[in-house]
């Protein structure tokens, strides 16, 4: 099943926490941040959204810090995702 977001949705996955630290401690599970970077798996065509023109600036494949508590879980072939607004990305991770 694929998903397709309307308007100015964006399908993200959570990116899994890092397991050990910079200089290589490994972290108990209790130890890891709750991770707020996820990687854009589906972006909507953007458009009028609440009488407003909104363009797409975010694009799959990025990396994006989200809020904590944004969005909607659902299920898709057993992987967990997130839609959200596309207002409720915080910012676009370059490396």
């Amino acid at each position: 099943m694929k998903i397709k977001p309307l308007a100015d949705r964006v399908v993200i996955k959570t990116v899994e926490a890092e397991e050990t630290t910079k200089s290589g401690i490994i972290l108990a599970g209790s130890a890891k941040e709750k991770p707020q970077v996820a990687e854009v798996l589906a972006v909507g065509p953007g458009g009028m959204v609440d009488g407003k023109e909104v363009e797409m600036i975010v694009k799959v494949g990025d990396k994006v810090l989200t809020s904590k508590y944004s969005g909607t879980e659902v299920k898709v072939d057993g992987e967990e995702c997130t839609i959200v607004r596309q207002s409720d990305i915080l910012a676009i991770v370059e490396e």
